[in-house]
């Protein structure tokens, strides 16, 4: 049987990331906005992000399109918008797919850290970068 799932909140992602680096939840969560911030003004400007082996954020254009209102069956003008769009990367895709039965725990937290990539300052060697 698999837990429920439930909605992880910022808070939530806070208090694991001050807790598994020793920063303080203030510290933590200023860099974390920070990095949503830059994400957003990337996608604002239209630009692509991709994160190695997690993912891809890019901004689609969505043209205008005629639809049906589904009430009273008349047809619409759907306006062109923008829209964001989240393109995950092979190792996310792998960990999603075996992570229902790898990773969970009776808690519901990761049985255990699977590293994709170096830690931060490291490079893929092990060796500190400049």
């Amino acid at each position: 049987m698999t837990a429920p799932r439930r909605t992880i909140t910022k808070r939530d992602l806070v208090q694991r990331i001050a807790e598994r680096t020793g920063q303080t939840k203030v510290l933590v969560r200023e860099v974390l906005q920070h990095f949503l911030d830059e994400v957003a003004h990337e996608l604002e400007n239209g630009n692509r992000l991709e994160f190695r082996n997690f993912g891809i954020f890019e901004v689609k254009d969505r043209s205008a399109r005629k639809a049906l209102n589904p009430k009273t069956k008349t047809p619409v003008v759907v306006p062109p918008r923008r829209v964001v769009r989240f393109k995950a990367g092979n190792s996310l895709k792998a960990r999603v797919e075996d992570g229902h039965v790898a990773n969970a725990s009776a808690d519901g937290a990761p049985a255990a850290e699977v590293r994709t990539s170096a830690p931060l300052g490291e490079a893929a060697g092990g060796e500190a970068m400049a």
